[in-house]
């Protein structure tokens, strides 16, 4: 069955992304530390302890690339430090930049302009202990 305007599904938001880490506990430090994400433990459906990291009413999981597919359903092709993430934050990029260069992490990047899905965003770059992408944006005034 169709709605309204021809299309059968349309969706609204992201609810939760999964990334794959080499080490469930060093990524979640990283993370906790450097972008102020809030760290959870939970068990999944099948009964196997989780760990995500939550911020605004998102949510990461943390995938160990060890584990077996049958523990958790999840991508053909998982690798860690393959994510490209980008993350909004209120901070002005030179709060982003003293911020990482306290807490000891390169920035590859930035600030730079680039092109956000609600308009100009002003982006540092650095990296996760994976090697992954991490893009800290703020929309520009």
């Amino acid at each position: 069955m169709e709605r309204p305007g021809g299309r059968p599904v349309e969706v609204s938001a992201i609810d939760h992304l999964v990334i794959n880490v080499t080490d469930v506990e060093r990524s979640a430090a990283w993370y906790v530390q450097v972008l102020g994400m809030k760290r959870l433990q939970y068990r999944s459906d099948r009964g196997h302890p989780r760990t995500a990291l939550m911020f605004g009413s998102q949510r990461i999981h943390l995938r160990p690339v060890a584990i077996t597919k049958q523990e958790w359903f999840t991508a053909d092709h998982e690798a860690s430090g393959s994510d490209d993430l980008c993350f909004l934050t209120t901070s002005s990029p030179e709060a982003v930049v003293a911020h990482l260069k306290e807490c000891g992490i390169e920035i590859v990047s930035g600030p730079d302009r680039k092109d956000g899905a609600r308009g100009i965003l002003h982006s540092v770059y650095c990296r996760d202990p994976d090697g992954s992408l991490i893009e800290i944006s703020s929309y520009a005034a």
